[in-house]
């Protein structure tokens, strides 16, 4: 990022088990000491019985607990536990062409053991963030060192994960404006993860993006703030911004970012370029493989669908999400990226993702001998 310069047969049930058969061989038996329950047959309508492994066993249960006084405890094996990701990371940065390096970026697999709070929240915990500096790496520092402080300490957290961390990113802004000591004319994108048990929270102010890989597929957890996007665009000159080929008011090609105070009004104030981040929530499941995160520098070249293709066939390789990030920078850079390049790859289990099956066709498909003979043709003019 860059500034501008888815019928069984009726039964009987009885205490002590389940008898086939027609009622009227059932009344002509000896029943001592046993109960006779009404005989029960569901209804045609209701198909979704035909899912379930016996009606007739549900039935059974439920009239012994209320006819008899059996207590039936109902096992739970075949019930699948709630997944929970098994975390491990990796990330690289790289200069790239640019002659100053202004990305910043945080990967902490282990949130409990990283932070100081008496909170008590989910495991397992962690946090991630990347962070693409413009105008020099004040902001981009400043931000990295101090967002998942803010975070913890807001009166919100751990109870409302989602207003904490909006309050962070406007407190960060903020307390950068209060530090003098720094440049705070500079500014920096803001891209984080925050991940409790199976709970994947993605916050983002810029043009960094954060891309879901799952079973293949490429699932955006994150939305570009382009001055050209249209709610940006419509937000800006509301707010009395205007756009000059592409950049927020002539000089910042992001609508959304923190710092950059020399473009902001006092501190409250609503303004064209905006601090506050934009949330995506997802509760993770066993489809969900890993997660990557990068600035501009990589998205300008790939698209998010083509990231996930080849990062999965990397992680399938040799599952390992630090070369596989590294593989993702190199990549750009043979795509000729014109900016700074920094890409974290969080993958949520232990094992590398599963090959995936190809479907043979059933489809027969025929040329004829002229056509072939044109397909060589053109083949052999290429």
């Amino acid at each position: 990022m860059a500034a501008r310069i888815n019928n069984s047969p009726p039964s009987a049930i009885v205490k002590g088990g389940y008898t086939k058969g027609n009622v009227s061989d059932m009344e002509n038996e000896n029943f001592d000491n046993e109960k006779q329950v009404t005989l029960w047959k569901p209804p045609c309508h209701l198909s979704i019985m035909q899912h379930c492994v016996s009606s007739r066993r549900m039935i059974a249960e439920a009239n012994l607990e209320l006819d008899v006084g059996i207590v039936v405890h109902k096992s739970s094996s075949d019930e699948k536990p709630e997944f929970l990701p098994v975390l491990q990371s990796g990330s690289c940065a790289e200069i790239g062409p640019k002659q100053y390096m202004e990305d910043e970026h945080i990967c902490i697999d282990d949130l409990l053991g990283h932070v100081e709070t008496t909170a008590k929240f989910p495991s397992p915990g962690a946090f991630y963030g990347v962070f693409d500096g413009h105008g020099g790496t004040d902001a981009a520092v400043f931000v990295r060192e101090n967002i998942l402080k803010f975070i913890v300490e807001d009166s919100h957290f751990p109870i409302c994960v989602e207003k904490a961390i909006k309050s962070a990113f406007l407190k960060a802004d903020y307390a950068f404006a209060d530090a003098s000591f720094l440049d705070i004319s500079s500014g920096t994108t803001a891209l984080t993860a925050l991940i409790f048990g199976r709970t994947l929270i993605v916050a983002n102010a810029g043009d960094c993006r954060a891309v879901l890989g799952r079973r293949g597929r490429a699932i955006e957890m994150s939305k570009d703030h382009k001055p050209n996007c249209t709610s940006e665009r419509i937000r800006i000159e509301k707010l009395g911004g205007v756009i000059y080929d592409g950049y927020l008011n002539g000089q910042l090609s992001v609508a959304r970012a923190l710092g950059d105070w020399h473009m902001k009004g006092p501190k409250g104030s609503a303004c064209p370029l905006s601090a506050e981040p934009e949330l995506q929530e997802m509760d993770l499941s066993e489809e969900d493989e890993f997660l990557i995160m990068g600035c501009d520098g990589l998205w300008d070249v790939m698209s998010s669908q083509c990231a996930v293709t080849m990062a999965r066939k990397e992680l399938i390789l040799h599952n390992d999400p630090e070369r596989c990030s590294r593989e993702l920078v190199r990549e750009a850079l043979k795509r000729n990226t014109c900016d700074n390049l920094t890409v974290i790859v969080v993958c949520f289990s232990v094992d590398p993702p599963p090959q995936k099956e190809i479907p043979q066709t059933l489809v027969r498909s025929s040329i004829s001998s002229e056509g072939l003979n044109l397909l060589k043709g053109v083949l052999d003019c290429n």
